[in-house]
This record gives C-alpha cells, structure tokens and sequence, in this order.
C-alpha cells in the first residue's frame, strides 16, 4: 500500500483503492460525502426531507405543534427512510463495495426513543424490504424533540436546582440547562407522556440513532455529542449518577454506555452489505454531532482560530486546552483530540431568519439583499435589530423583533450612546441590520465565553458563506481575515474524515493524531482555505474595528435590558 495517509512511518496507512463515507443528518437535509484515500471528493449527493420526503408533512425538516408553544420534532422514521434513498441514488456514483469505514455527523440535541423490541427488530432487517416498513413500530414515541424544542423550560429550571444551580450543572456537564439539552427533553417525556417513557427500551441521540442503523443494534452515544446532554461529567466523560437521578428514572440502563468519537461501533450491518453492496469488513466508527464534526471538518486545531457556521442554526466554535464553563456556551470534548476541548455558541436564529428577512424586505432575492446590504454605510446610520422569529437561545428570548436607533455613534463613549426604539426601519436598513446585529451579538458573546476577539483568522462555512458581501461585514466586526473552506458541507466532508480516522486508530489499535490523516496534503486536497475577505490592508480597518468594538457594547448592554424585560416569559417557557 502507498502511503497516502500521510503522517509518517508510525503510523498504519489508507489503502489506496479504500474509499471514505461520511454522512450528516441535520436539520433540513441528509447529506453524504465520499472520500478516496488521497482525500479527494469522490462523490456527494443530498435528501432533503420537505421535498424528497413530502408525505413526512416537515417544514424545515421539523413539525411544530400546534397545540404546545414551543413543541418542535421531526419523525425518526423520517431519517431512516433518508437514509435508504441516499445510499440508493449514492451507489450508481460511488462504488460501495470500496468503503472502508463510514462515519457521521447529525444535529446534537434530539432525543430517539425506541420501542421494547427495537432491537431485536434492527439485527433482524430483511435487505428484501425498506428501513421505514420494517421500523414503522420500533419507536415509543413516533417524534423526536429536536434542538429547535423549546417547551422544557420547566424541567431545565427543576434540573438546575437540582444540581445546584445553573453555574454548577455547567461546570460540571459544560453547559447549564437550555431547552433543546436532551437531559431536560427526557424529563419531560418522563413527566408528560410517561406510558412512553415506560414504553423505552433505549434512549439514542440522533448521531447514534443513525449510527444503529447501520450496525443493525443499539450503537452507542460518544462523548463528544454526549456533553449536550447535561448528565455527563465534562471532565471523566462519565454519565453522572447525581444529573441522571435529576432527570429520570432507570435511565442509566436507557442511555447505555459512552464511547470516544474515534471508536469503531461495529461492522456495518448484513442489510447494507446486501441491499446496497457494501463489504462486510465495513467498519461504522461512531458518529458525534453536527458541530463536532465541523470542527473536524475544517481542520480546526489551533486556540487563536474561530469557526463560524452560518446554516439553520448559527454557531461559533473554537479549540481549548482549558475550558471554562460559563452561562452562555457549551462544552464539548474535542471529537479528534482527547486532551482538548470545544467551546461553542448556538443561535437558533440562523439562516430561516435570515432569509425572512429577505422575503420581507429584499423581494425574496439574494441579488436584491446583497444590493441593499451594498447601499448602507457600515454602522447602519445607528440602527441596530434583533429578530428572533424563533424564541432564541442566546441571549434568551422569546420570539419578536425589535429596532432601536443610538444616537452619538461617533462619540466615542459609550455613556454619551442613546438608543431610541422605533418600529421598523427602510428595506436596506433591515437588511443590514440583520447581518451587523448577527455578527455583532456573536462577538459579544465569544468575548464573555473567553474565546479569542479579535481572532488570528475565521474560518466560514454554511451555505451564508458563500456570500462575499456577509463575509466583508465578520471580518470588520471580528477585525481579522475570514477564510473560507473549498466546501460548504463541512460537517459530512467532517465525518467523512472521521471514518478515515477511525479506520487508522482500529489499525494502529490506539489514538493516532487526526492530523495524521491529512499532513502534508492539506492544500492539495479539499481541505484548503481560501482567503475571502482580508483584514488590516485597508487604512480604515482599524478604525472601523475600534467604532464596532463600541456598537458591541452598546448592543451588548440593549440586549441585557431585554432579558430583563422579558426574562419572565422566558422562565415560564412563553
């Protein structure tokens, strides 16, 4: 074999002929990406449940409930049907019988509750039929609370108490307890709906509910989408029997075990050897979460970097050998390199506000958006926006829009800054205050969260960064270069990156650096960055950089006056 995977002599090596599959299933979408052992693209093709799923009913890949504010969740059959029509349009295009490990990436948070005999029913599946018929009765619950839920603020507060406060259950599980975490999602269904939380045999994540598909049984949970849970300790990355009493009973031996992101979950199950020709040395290495897998995605490695994911949801993510838990982010252990961590912000009001916000004011086009974000001055004459058309997450508040115009911009002080609320601005105002107020208010919250501000660079992905225009108005706000991957899909080039990783560790029998997989490759390979928008050549940047440090702090201060004035419908759940 040649050495393609790089690294060294210490380390085992990818078969040249061997291929690499990874795999998101996020919000809206089920993505696959395919690899060969030199790291090029070999393949990629999408579902995307509204249009390819229609019979599911989803909008935005999720149901809403009508009859409970706040209820958000999408069908888990939903995602196993994706997954039999992905592979199927895959194969003519991919030759499967080459994969040698899959992995994968899907959206943290959502909780799967499979029914008494599930099990069985998985390392039974006949290839003669489909995922969805054979599994149309091996879910307790037929819907999954997914990360956009936001009914448990009841059970989030019971929970914190329990542990002792909000500072507490971050410092020890990384985060306190938001109501997409699954820990209080499972309370509830323990509380509301306990037939079906009898009715549980296993608890799964969506990562790991994918994952027992293709190994024909229960996979397990890693640590690394684990920490979204609040019932695992951060720092043994151990489930804790003091947060598991908090939230449910029995529900240890519902969760099951955890695994390193890096471990092998199995081989991939007879079915898929038989419907879709895969090799039955196929190995499954455990999937983790949708973020977790960006960060591998991006090769982010170093502390002075910062990712920012601009899809359904909003995150901001970086690397850290000391964590600090706070109020505001979470925490994950890093899912390529056990001895760090990842510190991460989630907006909830990501690309559907955005793109709200352009059918209201922009005629539904992005031309027309781009044009009237081009005719307004940085700084938007003072107007600053907050729209949450989904009740948000950071800083929490309940859905609503609201407008203020500072006077005293330029005066240098923050004392001397007023702002006034108005109800609505003009076309390009809105279109511009949407993008600064995004990026303003994810500066202001990396600060509080101790990620680096202003960073060495960012790296941008998610279909926004795409848009040269967005990318200019992060790198003022930010004050440094925004890089930008050959590939917007970094979570699925991320997994498929992983099931490369994987493949090395259970070859070498041990952790290998992630690096090991790329060195000396990265810039011929789909990893490169390009350079999107520079920071610092201009004789401007500074002083635009030092004016926006101070429209940081004045939103900053806005936003808490709003917490405080509608902090009581948040705690109430609305």
């Amino acid at each position: 074999m040649a050495d393609s995977g790089g690294g060294g002599c210490c380390f085992p090596r990818l078969p040249d002929d061997a291929l690499f599959l990874g795999l998101d299933c996020s919000t809206q979408s089920l993505k696959a990406t395919v690899l060969d052992a030199g790291l090029g693209v070999v393949a990629t093709d999408s579902i995307h449940f509204d249009s390819d799923l229609p019979h599911y009913g989803t909008h935005g890949g999720v149901r809403r409930d009508p009859a409970e504010r706040g209820r958000i969740v999408s069908p888990p059959l939903m995602w196993a049907e994706a997954l039999d029509l992905l592979l199927a349009r895959l194969r003519p295009r991919a030759d499967l019988r080459r994969v040698a490990a899959v992995s994968g990436s899907a959206q943290q948070h959502g909780s799967v509750y499979w029914a008494r005999g599930a099990g069985a029913a998985l390392a039974a599946l006949d290839p003669a039929g489909s995922l969805a018929t054979q599994l149309a009765g091996a879910f307790a619950a037929p819907e999954s609370p997914v990360w956009m839920d936001s009914s448990s603020a009841a059970q989030c507060r019971e929970v914190e108490a329990a542990m002792g406060g909000p500072l507490r259950l971050a410092a020890l599980t990384g985060c306190r307890a938001h109501e997409r975490c699954t820990g209080p999602q499972i309370r509830k269904m323990h509380q509301t709906r306990p037939r079906v939380y009898d009715a549980t045999e296993r608890v799964s994540l969506v990562s790991s509910f994918m994952a027992s598909l293709l190994v024909g049984g229960y996979a397990c949970i890693d640590e690394t989408d684990g920490a979204g849970m609040n019932i695992m300790d951060i720092a043994t990355r151990q489930l804790r029997d003091d947060a598991l009493q908090a939230t449910a009973p029995n529900l240890e031996e519902r969760i099951g075990k955890l695994s390193t992101a890096h471990a092998v979950a199995g081989k991939i199950s007879p079915y898929f050897v038989q419907r879709f020709q895969f090799a039955s040395s196929c190995l499954v290495i455990q999937w983790s979460g949708d973020n977790p897998n960006s960060l591998a995605g991006l090769t982010l490695s170093n502390p002075g970097d910062l990712a920012i994911s601009l899809g359904t949801s909003d995150t901001v993510f970086g690397v850290t050998d000391s964590p600090e838990p706070t109020l505001e982010g979470n925490i994950f252990p890093n899912p390529v390199d056990p001895k760090t961590y990842m510190v991460l912000l989630c907006y909830k009001n990501g690309s559907l506000t955005r793109e709200d916000l352009r059918n209201r004011y922009a005629e539904r086009s992005w031309d027309m958006f781009n044009r009237l974000l081009e005719e307004t001055a940085p700084f938007n004459g003072g107007k600053l926006g907050f729209y949450y058309k989904e009740h948000e997450i950071l800083p929490p508040l309940p859905v609503g829009f609201h407008r203020y115009v500072v006077k005293n911009l330029t005066s240098g002080s923050l004392d001397e800054m007023v702002e006034e609320e108005v109800d609505e601005f003009d076309p390009p105002s809105e279109v511009r205050a949407i993008i600064e107020g995004q990026f303003l208010s994810m500066r202001g919250h990396a600060e509080q969260c101790g990620l680096p501000v202003p960073p060495k660079r960012i790296i941008a992905t998610g279909g926004a960064s795409s848009n040269p225009t967005i990318l200019k108005i992060m790198a003022s706000i930010f004050g440094c270069p925004v890089y930008t991957s050959q590939r917007s899909d970094s979570a699925s080039l991320g997994a498929a990156l992983r099931a490369a990783h994987g493949w090395l560790c259970n070859q070498q029998d041990e952790f290998v650096p992630f690096s090991s997989v790329y060195s000396e490759r990265i810039d011929r390979t789909s990893l490169s960055m390009k350079l999107a928008v520079p920071f610092g050549e201009c004789e401007g940047d500074i002083e635009l950089l030092n004016n926006y440090t101070l429209l940081v702090r004045k939103r900053m201060e806005i936003e808490q006056k709003l917490i405080e004035r509608f902090g009581q419908q948040e705690l109430s759940g609305f």
